[in-house]
C-alpha cells in the first residue's frame, strides 16, 4: 500500500549560471557555489527521483509507479500516462541569466527527440533589486527581423523584459521565448521534458573557454511570434484560502496561503497531489495515519488514494498545489 506522503531526495544540478541560493536560502546541502537547478521530482532519464522518507525510503518514483500504478498517479492520469510521471517540478536559482531559449510543443518533441514538449509556469520565490525575466516578444516581428536580430546579436531589442518581486507568476506556454534573469529565485513546474532550443547565450563562455551550442534553426519551426498585452498572470491570495493560479492540459497550480489549520478534500481529483513550500516557515500534513513536514525549499507528493488530510502551518507559510486535472 503507498498510504503516506512522498519525499524525495534533491537532484541537484551544476550550472555555469547557477548561485548559492540553493543552498542559502532553500536549505539544499551541497558544497559547490554554482548549483543552478535542484530537481525535485522527476523520471527523466538518468534522473529518477529517490524516495528519503517512510517504508519505500530507496525506492525510485518510477519503481512507485509500477509497484501502485493509478493507487499512487490516478486513474485518469495513468491511463494518459502510464508509467511515466507527467511532471518534472524544480526549484531554480540564477546568480546570472539564463539563456534566452524556448521549447517545442508535444508534436515536435515527439517526432525530434520521442519526448514530451515542455509547457511550464514560474512563481518568483525572491528577487533581487531590478531582477527580470524574459517573457516573449515586446512587438510584433516577422521571421525575417527576428532572424536579422539573431544573427546581428541585437535579439534582445525585440524581446520583453519584466521587472519581477516575489510572489509573480509567469505561464511559459511552447514556442514562447524566454530566459530567468540574474538575481531570481523561482519554483518551475513543467511538462516531463528536457527538451530546450537555445537561440542566445549572452555571448560567454563555458569553463573550457567554449560558447555553448545555439540551436536557432531547430527553433525556427518552434517558435510562437504572438505578442501580448502583458505576460504574468494575475490571482487572488487569500490567506487559507485555496485559489487557483494557472489551469492548463499539463497542470494545474493553486496557491495556499496559510496560518491556521486547514482540512482538505481532494476525493474529487482522480490524480496525485504535489505540494511546494515556496514561503514562510513550513507546514505539517497530517492525517490520524500519518504526517509529515516540508519546510521551505521543499517538496512533497501525496498518492492519488490519499484524499483527506490536514494541512498544519508552522507558522505563516506558503504552499503551491499541483495535479493534473
Amino acid at each position: 500500500m503507498i498510504d503516506y506522503p512522498l519525499k524525495f531526495k534533491p537532484i541537484l544540478k551544476e550550472k555555469i549560471w547557477g548561485g548559492e541560493k540553493l543552498g542559502g536560502l532553500l536549505n539544499k546541502e551541497s558544497d559547490r557555489n554554482n548549483i543552478g537547478e535542484s530537481w525535485e521530482i522527476s523520471t527523466v532519464k538518468n534522473d529518477v527521483s529517490t524516495v528519503i522518507n517512510g517504508k519505500w525510503k530507496g525506492k525510485s518514483l518510477e519503481e512507485l509507479i509500477e509497484m501502485f500504478g493509478d493507487h499512487l498517479l490516478g486513474k485518469k492520469v495513468y491511463q494518459e500516462f502510464g508509467n511515466q510521471f507527467p511532471l518534472l517540478i524544480k526549484y531554480i536559482d540564477a546568480k546570472e541569466a539564463l539563456s534566452i531559449q524556448l521549447h517545442p510543443n508535444d508534436e515536435l518533441a515527439k517526432s525530434r527527440h520521442n519526448s514530451f514538449g515542455k509547457t511550464e509556469m514560474w512563481y518568483v520565490m525572491q528577487a533581487d533589486e531590478k531582477a527580470n525575466l524574459q517573457v516573449g516578444f515586446k512587438e510584433i516581428v516577422s521571421k525575417e527581423t527576428y532572424l536579422n536580430n539573431v544573427e546581428n546579436k541585437t535579439l534582445v531589442e525585440i524581446l520583453n523584459f519584466d521587472e519581477v518581486d516575489r510572489g509573480d507568476v509567469y505561464f511559459i506556454p511552447t514556442g514562447r521565448v524566454h530566459a530567468i534573469g540574474a538575481g531570481v529565485l523561482l519554483a518551475e513546474i513543467q511538462q516531463t521534458s528536457d527538451i530546450t532550443y537555445r537561440i542566445y547565450d549572452w555571448d560567454r563562455k563555458d569553463s573550457d573557454g567554449n560558447y555553448r551550442e545555439l540551436h536557432t534553426e531547430e527553433a525556427l519551426e518552434a517558435i510562437d511570434f504572438t505578442v501580448e498585452t502583458k505576460y504574468n498572470t494575475n490571482y487572488d491570495k487569500s490567506l487559507n484560502k485555496i485559489s487557483n493560479i494557472i489551469d492548463c492540459q499539463y497542470f494545474t497550480t493553486n496557491i495556499l496561503p496559510i496560518d491556521r489549520i486547514v482540512r482538505i478534500d481532494n476525493s474529487s481529483k482522480d490524480s496525485f497531489v504535489i505540494y511546494m513550500c515556496v514561503g514562510g516557515e513550513g507546514v505539517k500534513i497530517r492525517s490520524d495515519k500519518y504526517e509529515e513536514t516540508i519546510n521551505i525549499g521543499e517538496t512533497i507528493l501525496l498518492p492519488a488514494i490519499l484524499n483527506e488530510f490536514e494541512i498544519v502551518p508552522l507558522g505563516v507559510s506558503e504552499l503551491l498545489e499541483i495535479y493534473i486535472s
